[in-house]
């Protein structure tokens, strides 16, 4: 069976320029559309993953889905991509025959267009990685356009000084205007999901949420650091966020992992998180990003969903 080869490599001189979702990517080179994918050569398989023969799956994302800092990270092009995220974890537990294009710092508008990530370096369009003879398709997006994750992150630890009791992020216009983007970021998602039928017609298509971050009461400010407020405001942000994906995939009529609901009680400040806090570490995840832990957890919802049928 075919699988993805890695070429593992030092990533201490890219982990530096990353910020929050791995949003290192400058505006995107511009790109004419994708053209259609033509028809396979080899007999088409049915959808399911049931087939005897082995079944390829692709999985497209950001920073959530490639698991930067997750041993092992291979750079790809400085989309830090690693072997124990969950793409790989399932692939290897249902024995699929993987390729993961998942970058960080990607966006709905990288699917379809070049991808700039570090040092001058620069990524194809996911999309490509689609044809007619795919069978599964993860797609993991979203929390990078309009900027989201990394505003608020940003603003939210910025605004802590002004009153660490209060909730100085959500008051602020700029807390407002992430609560309002999300319904846009949700129609960038159903249309993004719409390109991946038309680009892999006979694959399943699994759309997967975002894991809890912030708890929706209480606090942790040493992994935490938001005014005592603002860390359940944030938490309501990626709820509106999750609630827009799943709207997409209904939309879409693909399927959806409800990572909110699965990650209860593995927010960042539980004693078992899917997602690690503040400090970034090598080895173990980028700050504000999923967790050994979280990738096993998610390739576990998954592999139950798949099995569903």
């Amino acid at each position: 069976m075919r699988r993805a080869r890695r070429a593992l490599a030092p990533v201490a001189c890219v982990v530096a320029g990353l910020v929050v979702l791995a949003g290192c990517s400058g505006v995107p080179a511009a790109e004419g559309p994708l053209e259609e994918p033509a028809t396979a050569t080899s007999p088409e398989q049915p959808g399911g993953l049931d087939d005897a023969v082995s079944q390829r799956y692709v999985a497209l994302g950001d920073s959530f889905t490639s698991g930067p800092l997750v041993p092992t990270t291979d750079l790809a092009d400085g989309c830090l991509r690693s072997d124990g995220n969950y793409p790989s974890l399932l692939a290897t537990s249902l024995d699929l025959d993987l390729t993961d294009v998942s970058c960080s710092g990607a966006t709905t508008a990288d699917l379809a267009r070049r991808q700039r990530t570090v040092r001058d370096a620069s990524v194809p369009p996911q999309l490509r990685a689609l044809d007619r003879r795919t069978d599964l398709v993860t797609v993991g997006i979203g929390g990078n356009d309009l900027g989201l994750f990394s505003t608020l992150v940003q603003n939210c630890l910025n605004l802590r000084r002004l009153d660490p009791g209060g909730s100085p992020c959500a008051d602020s216009a700029v807390g407002r205007q992430l609560l309002a983007s999300t319904p846009t970021i949700g129609d960038h998602v159903e249309r993004a999901l719409a390109r991946v039928q038309r680009r892999a017609p006979d694959a399943r298509v699994v759309l997967v949420g975002y894991p809890r971050i912030a708890p929706p009461d209480g606090a942790c400010p040493r992994l935490l650091p938001f005014a005592t407020g603002d860390v359940a405001f944030g938490d309501r942000v990626l709820r509106a966020l999750d609630d827009e994906l799943a709207d997409a995939a209904d939309a879409a009529g693909v399927d959806y992992l409800d990572l909110y609901d699965a990650s209860e009680g593995h927010d960042v400040c539980s004693p078992d998180p899917w997602v690690n806090g503040r400090t970034t570490e090598a080895g173990v995840a980028l700050a504000f990003h999923p967790l050994a832990t979280g990738m096993q957890g998610v390739a576990a919802e998954l592999e139950a969903l798949l099995a569903e049928g």
